[in-house]
């Protein structure tokens, strides 16, 4: 899976549970574009518009994770945190302030995409 943020596209590694497996159907209909805001000084998270199965279990997460919050919320983590949450998969071959440079302080938008 892919992450398109402004000129930017991250590479996702996914998780295999059947909220990933249910993510991915869904894209099959063409990407999915989220608006995301900074929460808590740790994520950015945004509404999905719809519902994804959940595998809540209680995690820390790091940076580059990529979490479904309460079924039908993205989740990009930039810093730790520890909660229960379902894990969706991690950014791929990036550093923690590459991350925070690309999402910034202020709202953004994100489209997910397959990358095939």
């Amino acid at each position: 899976m892919i992450l398109k943020i402004n000129s930017r596209i991250l590479s996702v590694s996914l998780v295999d549970n059947s909220s990933t497996r249910a993510l991915l159907k869904k894209l099959e209909d063409g990407p999915i574009t989220i608006s995301m805001s900074d929460y808590g000084n740790m994520e950015k998270v945004g509404s999905l518009g719809f519902n994804l199965p959940r595998n809540d279990e209680h995690i820390d997460t790091d940076y580059g994770d990529i979490v479904l919050y309460q079924g039908n919320s993205f989740v990009i983590y930039y810093d730790k945190n520890s909660w229960s949450l379902t894990k969706l998969g991690h950014i791929d071959n990036i550093t923690k302030s590459e991350l925070k440079e690309i999402l910034g302080t202020k709202d953004i938008v994100v489209t997910i995409e397959t990358n095939h």
